[in-house]
């Protein structure tokens, strides 16, 4: 049993800090920015603590793991004003599961150094759902020695566990996800927007066409809630269109060229216009309908 910290109770840190409680079994203490949502998570899981600030949180712990917002918000509970960083000791492990940019990852990473404690960079896929039943996937950046002592607590929410390079590689990694699914899920859009025009049984179609070359998570498990225009399954447009930007802004810099991701974050914002800014990602279909066009 490790003694833990948890920053961030969102839809994603919810679970998996119960999931270290419950299935690690270990010691954790919780931080949320709204109280309300510690108490919640207290009286959900029967167990563990609550502090009022990340460095409370993180005093005395072995690991501390945050999930939060964007870059800033993970400054914030950091280095900021009763960030973690002021209250954790040396040789101890810092875990971030916010998806940010690698240039704060290699930052957070030094700033980490200097203080005689290791930090890792650890986005997650998987959605609401991977965290909920503690199938996510994990993609760690940061050195190999702190990562070994980390992935036994991780396991307890995660699938797969992956040290994938050195700080800002766990970033980078999720980058190249996230840029995969956009451009997936406009072609199902598409796929799925022509069948419905040409007036084939899609329940046929998928059927047959998920067998082959086209077969995909997103098309077994999104086309029919896709085609019957639902689009409540927890990773809302407002977070794809975070991340594009993360992964448009590193492409600028490594001179990478992403015009599918470009075009795709544009035909989100359309659906945020749309009024789709809290649908999921696969609402991408609902441009093409209500535009009548692919």
């Amino acid at each position: 049993m490790a003694k833990a910290a948890w920053i961030g109770l969102g839809v994603m840190g919810f679970p998996m800090a119960g999931h270290l409680l419950k299935k690690g079994g270990h010691d954790v203490v919780v931080h949320n920015r709204n109280p309300g949502k510690a108490q919640a998570w207290l009286a959900e899981f029967g167990a563990g603590r609550t502090a009022p600030t990340p460095a409370e949180a993180a005093a005395g712990a072995d690991v501390v793991f945050c999930c939060v917002g964007n870059d800033d918000d993970v400054r914030a509970v950091t280095i900021g004003d009763d960030g973690a960083f002021h209250g954790m000791g040396a040789g101890t492990v810092f875990v971030d599961h916010t998806t940010a940019s690698a240039e704060v990852a290699r930052e957070l990473a030094g700033a980490a150094a200097e203080r005689g404690f290791s930090f890792l960079d650890a986005p997650v896929s998987g959605g609401e759902a991977g965290a909920r039943n503690g199938a996510l996937t994990v993609m760690v950046g940061g050195e190999e020695e702190p990562f070994r002592r980390a992935e036994p607590l991780m396991a307890a929410y995660a699938r797969a566990v992956t040290l994938i390079g050195p700080s800002g590689a766990g970033q980078l990694t999720k980058m190249v996800n996230q840029i995969a699914i956009a451009g997936l899920l406009q072609g199902l859009s598409e796929a799925i927007h022509f069948g419905e025009k040409a007036g084939l049984d899609l329940d046929l179609v998928m059927a047959t066409i998920s067998k082959g070359a086209a077969q995909s998570w997103q098309l077994e498990n999104r086309w029919q809630t896709m085609h019957e225009g639902r689009f409540a399954f927890g990773f809302a447009v407002d977070w794809m269109r975070k991340d594009l930007a993360i992964c448009l802004s590193e492409a600028r810099h490594n001179g990478s060229s992403l015009p599918v991701a470009a075009l795709v974050d544009q035909f989100y914002a359309d659906v945020q216009r749309m009024g789709g800014a809290r649908w999921d990602t696969s609402s991408l279909i609902a441009r093409l309908k209500a535009n009548g066009t692919s």
